[in-house]
């Protein structure tokens, strides 16, 4: 089975006074549309996971991020595919999240993480964030 290696942000928000929210997307393309997730995509040739994750995010989000803790690596098969996610917990440096390839976002908190239909992989994650947060 195919291996495709992706790195993912979870994006906190910066003000700490506040309850912490992480920020979701909803996929916009491809075989996978409609089901949320954390930002991010494929680690390419020769790049480590926090050099794909800052372009993926000025890509997909028109946002720098700084790349933080790692959280995990989720190892998770879809039907044509194995997907190994290695996730970091990220803040913004600048930038507004402009969503150029996704559908919708929203900022999470804690008890607000069930709200959206997570994608297998992602979904895995969601404990280790909870109890992060």
């Amino acid at each position: 089975m195919k291996t495709i290696r992706v790195a993912a942000a979870v994006i906190k928000a910066s003000d700490d006074k506040a309850e912490p929210i992480i920020f979701a997307t909803q996929r916009g393309y491809g075989e996978f549309k409609g089901g949320w997730e954390f930002p991010g995509g494929k680690i390419e040739v020769g790049e480590t996971p926090q050099e794909a994750l800052k372009r993926e995010i000025e890509e997909e989000l028109d946002t720098e991020v700084s790349v933080g803790e790692f959280i995990d690596t989720i190892e998770y098969d879809y039907p044509t595919f194995h997907l190994s996610m290695d996730c970091f917990w990220c803040q913004i440096i600048s930038g507004d999240l402009v969503l150029k390839e996704h559908e919708a976002a929203k900022w999470l908190t804690k008890e607000k993480l069930d709200s959206v239909d997570w994608l297998p992989a992602d979904i895995t994650l969601i404990e280790k964030i909870r109890a992060a947060m």
